[in-house]
């Protein structure tokens, strides 16, 4: 039998055609992001599904995983996905999942739109983190008139409680479509940063590099519903 991870949810944003789940090891207050063998480590439906359900942000989940995973050279928080099934055993509160917020004062490594692959490679392998929770006391949305992976573009603006600011491109489908039927998030509110897959743009001279991006949003403090705690994930990233 496969062995159990638990982690709570706190990303399923698109990823060319699927998904990338992550979420935190409550045992050990680090991030995991289960991937599957596909070149990107994107999750099929069939592997991530929970009674043809998707997982939402803050459910506690139980996913059979290696103890390691590829890690493509710079993510540091990947662990290879094993055969079994996913199980939802629970859910906690925003206020609960409040407590995994990041102390560093930069939004991922610091206050560019983006980080190279060589310096993030030049880090110690714990240190190449592409997964961050942050507390964000400002943030709006806005339609962007284009469309991303099936539906209308939005971006996101937010500041942290550290005074960092991000703007980003929403990746979440579940707050992507609150937004489009006029939903607009409370205040303060929780929001996973990450960073996508390397890129590299027609016009830059430099190595590729990784764009950060906050994947979910997972609501604010004075919430009553389950996720309902509409998250949203705003990337700093091309279209995926």
């Amino acid at each position: 039998m496969s062995s159990l991870t638990r982690i709570i949810c706190l990303a399923n944003s698109w990823k060319h055609g699927d998904r990338c789940i992550a979420g935190i090891n409550p045992r050990t207050g680090k991030w995991v992001r289960p991937t599957s063998r596909l070149p990107d480590g994107r999750v099929p439906k069939e592997m991530r599904q929970i009674n043809r359900r998707e997982p939402a942000l803050l459910d506690l989940l139980e996913i059979p995983l290696a103890e390691t995973g590829e890690d493509f050279g710079f993510e540091s928080e990947n662990q290879d996905i094993l055969p079994g099934k996913w199980r939802k055993i629970g859910q906690v509160t925003p206020q609960e999942a409040s407590q995994y917020c990041s102390q560093d004062p930069e939004i991922l490594h610091n206050d560019r739109r983006y980080v190279t692959v060589d310096w993030l490679q030049s880090l110690p392998g714990e240190r190449r983190i592409t997964l961050q929770l942050v507390k964000a006391v400002k943030f709006s949305a806005r339609a962007k008139g284009q469309r991303f992976a099936g539906s209308e573009k939005w971006e996101g603006d937010l500041v942290t409680d550290k005074g960092k600011r991000l703007t980003a491109t929403i990746t979440d489908p579940i707050f992507t479509r609150r937004l489009e039927l006029g939903y607009r998030p409370e205040q303060p509110c929780l929001v996973t940063v990450s960073l996508s897959m390397p890129w590299r743009p027609s016009d830059w001279e430099g190595g590729d590099r990784l764009v950060r991006h906050a994947p979910f949003r997972l609501r604010s403090y004075n919430i009553g519903c389950s996720q309902s705690f509409h998250l949203l994930t705003s990337a700093r990233n091309p279209d995926r």
